[in-house]
């Protein structure tokens, strides 16, 4: 169980349960080792249900309230997309000894 306040938290997978799919929540707050939160799909806002979706987490008496982050969502793929994309120009070279990288 989180403590109440405020935290970040990430959307990293859906699992199928028992009668019913849950949304895993990596949960962060203030450098903090990050914990795992497990709810049902139908609590998670609509337009936040995607994997690397961000949100705001207020926990208050047990009760969990999320806010989905869409400009910080978009932030962080696009920083992931141009990591991977400064990695892909660095490719080792090929069996043949070339380097087929521009």
């Amino acid at each position: 169980m989180l403590d109440p306040g405020s935290y970040t938290a990430t959307l990293d997978r859906f699992e199928d349960a028992p009668g019913a799919e849950l949304a895993v929540l990596v949960v962060e707050r203030d450098g903090e080792d990050p914990a795992q939160l497990d709810l049902p799909v139908d609590v998670v806002p609509a337009e936040g249900r995607q994997v690397d979706a961000v949100f705001d987490l207020v926990v208050d008496a047990g009760r969990f309230e999320l806010a989905f982050r869409s400009e910080e969502t978009a932030r962080r793929a696009e920083a992931a997309q141009a990591r991977f994309d400064r990695l892909a120009q660095r490719r080792p070279p090929d069996d043949e000894g070339t380097d087929d990288s521009v």
